[in-house]
């Protein structure tokens, strides 16, 4: 699971660096001087936090195969975060009114020049994709950690029971010799030898 959740981020990281070169809003302007300008805003120019959450999702791939246990469940939740954050800039070119302040502002051009500006969707969506990929990574993420706490939990009773047995009986001292000799003792076949 691990290993798809890895994929799934790198896969939202890639989709979010192509988002990031492309053009987010189109501005036309006219400053009664030259010919008309029209100045393309790149998903990198219009949501900053684009080229980092890349790059956060990218390091959590890596995080991934370093932590197990409680810090995996953290990275899975810090993931979840960022996919919010990614939806929510993709979202935002849906919802605000008026593009043209801010894509004026970007461009340092008067807003008293502007003649129009013009939305492209397709970044938006491939950010909001990425959003829900990384969304299911965190979950995977997060379903690993539960897995592995079980696991551990598993081992932690075989241990116990055959400490339990009578004829398995080992002292903690001979369960260490037994690791450092390289032996498991947990393995009946060998009795920690």
């Amino acid at each position: 699971m691990i290993r798809i959740a890895q994929l799934l981020l790198v896969l939202a990281a890639a989709a979010l660096w192509v988002a990031s070169r492309m053009t987010w809003v189109e501005l036309r302007s006219f400053d009664g001087l030259g010919q008309p300008k029209v100045a393309a805003l790149s998903g990198a120019t219009w949501s900053t936090a684009l080229i980092p959450l890349a790059v956060l999702l990218l390091a959590a791939a890596v995080a991934a195969l370093a932590v197990r246990g409680w810090p995996l469940r953290l990275l899975a939740v810090l993931v979840a975060v960022a996919s919010a954050g990614m939806a929510y800039l993709a979202i935002s070119l849906w919802v605000i009114r008026d593009v043209a302040v801010r894509a004026s502002h970007l461009v340092e051009s008067p807003v008293a020049d502007l003649l129009g500006t013009q939305r492209h969707y397709g970044g938006a969506v491939l950010t909001l994709l990425a959003a829900a990929g990384s969304l299911v990574g965190a979950v995977l993420l997060m379903r690993s950690a539960a897995k592995v706490g079980s696991d551990s939990g598993r081992y932690a009773r075989k241990v116990k029971s055959q400490a339990d047995e009578p004829d398995a009986a080992m002292s903690e001292r001979a369960i260490w010799d037994a690791l450092d000799e390289g032996h498991d003792p947990t393995n009946g076949d060998n009795k920690g030898r």
